[in-house]
């Protein structure tokens, strides 16, 4: 949607704008918004206007199930964000961020969340911003089943918004105690769901007149009567919280789950089964909802070894990522430990201008006084060259936020494997170099081996699913005549010439 230029003020004033895009996703309308956040994105000059409209874009591509789209509109978000303070907008975004790497790396997404929150905690007082933000971001945990995460920030959330005046069906976020309870429900719970339920129906209902909700939220209000009535309890339902208009996988799967419940309270078996015909997104009601309204259904219709076995799988599926969590748990430790180590290795490097900032590592700089200062003393030591193979598919097809991340575990790798007294720095890009003083060519084409098997062996599949992770390294001897230069430039053949020799080996393997 293109803006004319006579709509927009000397100040670049968007907010009757801003409030057209909230108008829309409030009716459902998800592509109308991303259409007109586009236009905002084309017309404005201040980039914090146009972060703040790829953040209003971003959540409407979730929405409707566009995901793919995300990771360019996040990379060009935080880029405009770079040096600037915008503690509300940064938030939203790392919010944001977090939910679209949740399919590919549970660490990169809790990692984005923690850090939403803590960008959002150093702005004073509820700001409508702020209270946005933490509403996706009250979302995002929930969606991923931080159910003691979620439900305290949605609750902060509504009652920071009433603080500020803003209409109570907006930052009204039913769907977390919903999503919360039948989670209980899937391990067995039925008591406790049952309860968090009929709270959620009563409170909302205090709250505001459900009707006024958002769309998806007065469909989450409504599943939590339809399902209190499909576990046999009696529960009033106002069909009209299921017809408002929205359209994305999220609603879809709400409208088929609640007329399962529906056929279940009124003992049509057969209607339900039918009814639950394809599976649900994770992200609605868990995958195990629908294995539990097939348990329900049978249950209702006598049918009470296939409601075991229903329920069964159910748990299964409920409990399915606890083995993933606990490895992923293990995995986070050693990466602090990693990070720790690293820490201690560069407090000596007491001035910013010697250390980079991305990895905390020596930088270039550094690294050319190390070896100065090893020139003039008379020592001699092995100079590698180290280079990530295939970095530019990490960067194409996760983004640069995915890119930063594989750069500082790689550091984190190299400072733990060297040995104590070596030395290891960022040259730039995807390159680091080491220095191993006192060291025989044939004693550092060892340790770089070991190096390489190091690296080779990270869990990279938690962080960039599907694309590995190696290092090729070229060594030289700092003997080499005309000094740095020459040792760098023999190394870096060496380097080359390795890669090369890879490429062909893997190619002769799999001609």
């Amino acid at each position: 949607m293109q803006i004319p230029e006579t709509e927009v003020g000397p100040a670049e004033d968007f907010t009757e704008h801003f409030d057209s895009i909230r108008s829309l996703a409030r009716d459902g309308d998800n592509a109308g918004a991303i259409e007109l956040a586009d236009g905002i994105a084309a017309a404005a000059a201040d980039p914090l206007v146009i972060c703040r409209a790829l953040v209003l874009k971003l959540g409407r591509l979730f929405n409707l199930g566009r995901v793919q789209e995300c990771p360019a509109v996040l990379d060009r978000a935080f880029g405009l964000l770079a040096e600037r303070r915008a503690p509300a907008l940064r938030g939203h975004l790392h919010a944001l961020a977090g939910i679209i790497a949740a399919s590919d790396s549970l660490e990169r997404c809790v990692r984005h969340l923690v850090q939403a929150e803590r960008e959002l905690d150093t702005e004073r007082g509820p700001t409508e911003d702020t209270v946005t933000a933490r509403h996706d971001l009250a979302v995002t945990y929930s969606y991923l089943g931080f159910h003691a995460q979620a439900a305290p920030l949605a609750e902060r959330c509504y009652r920071a918004g009433q603080a500020l005046g803003l209409p109570s069906g907006d930052h009204a976020l039913p769907e977390v105690a919903v999503r919360w309870a039948v989670s209980a429900d899937h391990l067995g719970d039925t008591e406790s769901c049952a309860d968090m339920l009929r709270r959620v129906l009563r409170t909302w209902a205090d709250r505001t007149d459900p009707r006024r909700l958002w769309p998806a939220e007065q469909y989450y209000y409504g599943y939590a009567a339809v399902r209190l009535r499909a576990l046999g309890e009696r529960a009033e339902v106002d069909p009209a919280l299921f017809t408002a208009e929205e359209h994305g996988w999220e609603v879809a799967d709400l409208r088929m789950l609640a007329a399962a419940c529906e056929s279940i309270a009124e003992g049509d078996t057969a209607a339900a089964l039918r009814g639950l015909d394809r599976p649900t997104s994770p992200y609605t009601l868990g995958s195990a909802e629908p294995h539990r309204l097939r348990a329900l259904a049978h249950a209702a219709g006598g049918n009470h070894r296939a409601a075991r076995e229903a329920d069964r799988e159910a748990i299964r599926t409920a409990t399915a990522g606890t083995g993933q969590l606990r490895d992923r748990l293990v995995d986070g430790t050693r990466a602090q430990l990693d990070h720790e180590a690293l820490r201690r290795t560069v407090e000596q490097y007491a001035s910013e201008a010697l250390t980079d900032p991305l990895t905390g590592l020596p930088n270039r700089r550094h690294f050319d006084r190390y070896v100065a200062r090893l020139i003039e003393e008379g020592n001699d030591a092995a100079v590698g060259v180290i280079d990530l193979d295939g970095f530019k598919e990490v960067n194409t097809v996760y983004g640069h936020l995915s890119g930063d991340l594989v750069l500082q575990r790689v550091a984190a790798i190299l400072a733990r494997t060297l040995r104590q007294g070596d030395f290891v720095a960022r040259y730039g890009g995807d390159e680091f170099v080491a220095v191993l003083p006192r060291t025989e060519l044939s004693d550092a084409h060892r340790i770089g081996a070991r190096i390489a098997s190091a690296v080779a062996d990270g869990d990279w599949d938690a962080l960039v699913a599907g694309t590995p992770v190696s290092v090729t390294i070229g060594w030289a001897d700092l003997t080499e005549p005309f000094g740095l230069s020459g040792t760098l430039e023999t190394a870096d053949r060496a380097m080359l010439s390795r890669k090369r020799s890879n490429r062909e080996t893997v190619a002769a393997e799999n001609p």
